[in-house]
C-alpha cells in the first residue's frame, strides 16, 4: 500500500512536471489513418479529449492530458495505447516510458511494466537525472524486485542504483538486505 501511494505521488509530480515540457515541444504534422481509441467508460473529459486528438493526432499536450485522464479513470489499456502514441511522436521523451510502466503495473502487467521502466532508465538524459531521481529510484527498484528470483546479480545491481537515487526507501532497503542473504 505504501509503495502504491509513492507511485501515485510520483506520477502526479511527473504529470505536473511534464505539462510545461510538452507545451514547448514542436512536432511535425503527419497524416495518419489510425483512429483514436474511444474510452470504454463514458466520461465527458475523455470524450472531449478524444475528439481533440482525432482532429489533431500529433497534439502532444492533448495526448498527455488524454493519457492522464485514462489513468485517472482506471482505463489502463487506453492509457498505455495513448502513451505509446506519444512515444511515437517524441521517442526520446523519458517520462512517457515511465508512465507506460506505471499504467502496465496498474493493469497487473508486470512484464510490460518492467520493459517500459527499462526504456525509461535508458531514455533519461544526464541533464534530467536530478529532476528524475525519485522516478529512477522506483524504476530500478521495480526491475530489481521483478528479477530477484530469476537474476539475483542483476537485481543486486539495480537495487544498488535504486538506493543511490533514494537511500531512504524502506522497500528498497529491505529488498537489498534480502538479496544479500
Amino acid at each position: 500500500m505504501k509503495t502504491e501511494m509513492k507511485i501515485k505521488s510520483l506520477f502526479f509530480g511527473l504529470t505536473l512536471m511534464t505539462t510545461g515540457f510538452i507545451s514547448a515541444q514542436t512536432t511535425t504534422s503527419t497524416t495518419s489513418a489510425e483512429t483514436t481509441q474511444t474510452a470504454t467508460v463514458s466520461n465527458p473529459t475523455i470524450d472531449a479529449l478524444v475528439k481533440q486528438v482525432a482532429a489533431k493526432p500529433d497534439d502532444t499536450q492533448a495526448l498527455v492530458t488524454l493519457a492522464t485522464a485514462y489513468q485517472d479513470a482506471g482505463d489502463w489499456n487506453s492509457a498505455i495505447s495513448t502513451w505509446n502514441k506519444i512515444t511515437a511522436i517524441i521517442p526520446d521523451w523519458a517520462p512517457a516510458y515511465y508512465s507506460i510502466g506505471y499504467a502496465n503495473q496498474s493493469a497487473k502487467n508486470n512484464a510490460g511494466a518492467k520493459a517500459a521502466y527499462e526504456q525509461y532508465i535508458a531514455k533519461v538524459k544526464p541533464a534530467e537525472v536530478d529532476a528524475a531521481k525519485q522516478n529512477l529510484a522506483y524504476a530500478y527498484f521495480f526491475i530489481a524486485f521483478q528479477d530477484k528470483d530469476t537474476d539475483k546479480e542483476k537485481a543486486k545491481q539495480y537495487i544498488a542504483k535504486s538506493l543511490q537515487y533514494d537511500g531512504s526507501n524502506q522497500d528498497a532497503l529491505n529488498l537489498s538486505k534480502s538479496l544479500m542473504n
